[in-house]
C-alpha cells in the first residue's frame, strides 16, 4: 500500500480544507455556521473569525481521526501523547486547553472532573461538520470559551451508507447507517468500530517507556431524529462512543455519551425560540491506577431570537447547568470525592447592519453556586471599506470555572490538593482583522490579537495546592488564503503568537511561535483531485527544555468510481521525518490509509 500511495505523491497531498471533487467552480453558497452568536449567519457576514469544516472538506480529506483536520488549522496548535487514542490537548491562539469550549450538537462535553476533552472519542465518520470560532465567545456561551469554540455536529444521513477503512499501523475502521428525510422530519443513525495495533506511545525519553504497541478499540453509535410540529420542530440527538485505550503504563476505559433534544420554530414572523436541554456523560476508568472518574452535566437553555427589523436581531436566552463529578478508589471500593455544582446564566446580545457597517455586543452573567458570579460582555463593530475589503474590530471578555478536581479533590498524601475557595480564571481579549477578496477565486485574511489572562490556576506553596497565581499574555497574527483557478486551488494558512508568563517571560509549554501549512490541489476532472501539502512548525518549549520544528509532507487523492462509490487515499509524514509533540512520546512515521465509502444517495 505504501508503495502505491508513493507513487501519486506528487500529485496529492492532505489538504482538510479542499473541496470535494465536484467543486470546480469558486462560486458557492455562502457557508452557515451558528456557533459564533447562537444563530445562524454566514461565515462571511460574522464579525468573528470563523471556520467550517463541511463533509465533503472532511471526505476529500482521507483523514483517519479528528486530530488531522484540527491540527492544521489557523491558531490550532495539538499535542499528542502518542498515537491514536493517546491523551490530546488542543490549544486555541495560544491558550490553554481548557480554555476552549467544546460542544457536540450543542452540549458541552468537558470532563467536570478535569475539565478537559478526549478528542479520539469523537469518531470521524460520525461528523457531519465541524465548526471552529476564534477568539472568546463568554457572552454567548460561558465558561470555557477564552480561546474559542470548537462545535461538532453530528451526521445527517440521507439513505444507506457504509465506509471501510484500513491503514499503517493495522489502523482498521468500519462504518455503517442509514437515514431518511421529508417535509415532516425523518432520521438518521450510524454505527462505526475503529481498531488500531498503534505503536508504543514513549520512547526512551519517556518516564515509563514500554516498547510494546499501544492501540486503540472503539464503538460508537451516532443517531439523530427529527419531526415537525406546526411550527416548531421536535428533535432529538445521541452520540456515544466507548474506547479501551492502551498507553504505556496500562490501559484505560472511557464511555463518552452524549444527548441532547431542542423544540425550536418561529412563534412569529419576528420572534424565533428554541428550547433545548442536554446530557453529558465521561466515565473514564483506569484499573492499573485503581482509578475511576465518573462525570454528569444536565443543561436546559432556552433561547429567543427578535427580528426587530431588516438590518437588526435581538438574542436573549436563560440557561441552567447541573454538574457533578466523582473520583472512585476502586482498590478500596471508596469515594475520594463526590461532589456537585449548579451554574444559572442570562445573557443577551444585539446585532445589526447599515450601509457599510456591522456590530454587535453582547453580555452574559453566570452565578455559580460555588464561586459565585461570573459576568462577561464582548463588542464587535465590522466596516466595508470597499466591495472588496472588509476592516472588523472586537473586544471580548472571557472565564473558566475551576474543574471539580481543581476544588474539590483531596490531593495525594495532602498535596495537589484542590481548593473550594479558587476564582474564575478571567481573560480580556482585543482584535483586528481584515478580508480582502479583489477577485471571485481569490482571498485573504488577517487577524491580530491581544489576549491578558488573570488568576490561572496552579498548584503552588509547601503542599502544592491550587491556587490563583499565574497570569498569561498572548499575542499573535494570523494569515489564511484561498485561491483558485482553472481546476487548481491553492490553500494556505501561516500563525505567529508570543505566548507567555509576563512575570517571568517563559513561553507556554507545547505552544509553536509560528507554523503553516499550504496545500496544492488539482482538480482534473469531477471524478478525481490530488493534492501536496506541506505543514511545517516551529520550535515548541516543553519540559526538560525546547523541542526543535519539523515539517511534514502529506498527500491525499479522491476518486470517484461510480455515483455511489468513492476511493479516498492519504499518506502523511512522506519523508519519514522523526519529531516530537511532547518529550519521551512517539508520532507516526510515513503511513497511509485507503478509504472505500459507499452512498447511492450521495
Amino acid at each position: 500500500m505504501k508503495r502505491s500511495l508513493l507513487l501519486f505523491a506528487a500529485l496529492c497531498a492532505a489538504s482538510f480544507c479542499a473541496h470535494a471533487q465536484d467543486d470546480q467552480n469558486v462560486v458557492d453558497e455562502p457557508t452557515v455556521q451558528v456557533t459564533a452568536t447562537r444563530q445562524a449567519q454566514t461565515v462571511d457576514a460574522s464579525l468573528a473569525d470563523v471556520t467550517v469544516i463541511t463533509r465533503a472538506d472532511i471526505d476529500a480529506s482521507g483523514a483517519a481521526d479528528l486530530y488531522d483536520l484540527l491540527r492544521t488549522q489557523a491558531g490550532v496548535d495539538v499535542a499528542r501523547s502518542g498515537g491514536p487514542g493517546e491523551q490530546t490537548s488542543l490549544f486555541l491562539r495560544g491558550s490553554n486547553s481548557n480554555h476552549v469550549l467544546v460542544l457536540v450538537d450543542g452540549v458541552r462535553i468537558a470532563s467536570t472532573g478535569t475539565g478537559g476533552v478526549d478528542f479520539s472519542l469523537l469518531p470521524l465518520d460520525a461528523i457531519e461538520r465541524i465548526e471552529i470560532v476564534r477568539g472568546p465567545r463568554a457572552a454567548y456561551w460561558g465558561s470555557d470559551a477564552i480561546g474559542g469554540v470548537v462545535q461538532v455536529f453530528t451526521r445527517k444521513l440521507s439513505g444507506p451508507a457504509a465506509a471501510v477503512q484500513y491503514g499503517s499501523y493495522d489502523d482498521a475502521s468500519l462504518s455503517t447507517g442509514i437515514g431518511d428525510w421529508n417535509d415532516r422530519g425523518g432520521f438518521s443513525v450510524l454505527a462505526g468500530i475503529r481498531h488500531v495495533r498503534g505503536f508504543s506511545a514513549q520512547n526512551p525519553e519517556g518516564f515509563s517507556y514500554d516498547p510494546d504497541d499501544d492501540g486503540l478499540r472503539n464503538r460508537n453509535l451516532a443517531a439523530t431524529g427529527e419531526v415537525k410540529l406546526g411550527t416548531q420542530t421536535l428533535s432529538a440527538n445521541t452520540l456515544y462512543s466507548d474506547s479501551v485505550n492502551e498507553f504505556d503504563q496500562g490501559v484505560s476505559h472511557t464511555i463518552e455519551q452524549d444527548l441532547g433534544a431542542a423544540l425550536a420554530g418561529d412563534v412569529t414572523d419576528r420572534w424565533f425560540q428554541k428550547l433545548s436541554l442536554g446530557s453529558a456523560r465521561d466515565d473514564l476508568n483506569t484499573p492499573d491506577f485503581f482509578e475511576l472518574f465518573r462525570s454528569r452535566r444536565q443543561s436546559a437553555t432556552w433561547l429567543n431570537i427578535f427580528t426587530l427589523d431588516e438590518h437588526q436581531t435581538l438574542t436573549a436566552g436563560i440557561e441552567r447547568v447541573h454538574e457533578s463529578g466523582e473520583n472512585v478508589d476502586t482498590f478500596a471500593n471508596s469515594d475520594v470525592f463526590d461532589q456537585s455544582r449548579d451554574n444559572t446564566a442570562l445573557f443577551g446580545g444585539w446585532s445589526g447592519h447599515l450601509q457599510t457597517f456591522d456590530w454587535e455586543v453582547a453580555a452574559r452573567h453566570d452565578h455559580n453556586s460555588v464561586f459565585g458570579g461570573a459576568t462577561t460582555a464582548s463588542g464587535a463593530l465590522g466596516w466595508r471599506v470597499a466591495p472588496a475589503l472588509r476592516i472588523t474590530a472586537s473586544f471580548g471578555q472571557g472565564f473558566r470555572a475551576p474543574s471539580l478536581n481543581e476544588q474539590f479533590s483531596p490531593g495525594y498524601g495532602g498535596l495537589f490538593a484542590g481548593n473550594p475557595e479558587l476564582r474564575p480564571e478571567r481573560s480580556r481579549t482585543s482584535e483586528i482583522g481584515a478580508e480582502w477578496t479583489p477577485a471571485g477565486d481569490f482571498s485573504l485574511k488577517l487577524a491580530a490579537y491581544h489576549t491578558d489572562i488573570d488568576d490561572l490556576i496552579d498548584f503552588t506553596g509547601p503542599l502544592f495546592q491550587a491556587e490563583n497565581t499565574e497570569r498569561a499574555r498572548i499575542d499573535g497574527v494570523e494569515l489564511e488564503t484561498h485561491w483558485q483557478r482553472d481546476g487548481w486551488r491553492v490553500d494556505g494558512n501561516a500563525t505567529w503568537q508570543n505566548a507567555r508568563d509576563p512575570q517571568t517571560g517563559e513561553h507556554l509549554l507545547r505552544r509553536a511561535s509560528r507554523k503553516g501549512d499550504v496545500a496544492l490541489t488539482r482538480i482534473f476532472n469531477d471524478r478525481l483531485n490530488a493534492a501536496l501539502e506541506l505543514y511545517a512548525e516551529g520550535p515548541r518549549p516543553d519540559l526538560g527544555g525546547p523541542l526543535p520544528g519539523y515539517g511534514l509532507i502529506n498527500a491525499r487523492m479522491n476518486i470517484v468510481l461510480s455515483r455511489a462509490w468513492q476511493l479516498h487515499l492519504r499518506a502523511e509524514n512522506l519523508a519519514d521525518r522523526t519529531y516530537s509533540l511532547i518529550r519521551g512520546y512517539n508520532t507516526p512515521g510515513r503511513s497511509g490509509w485507503i478509504e472505500l465509502a459507499w452512498s447511492p444517495h450521495g
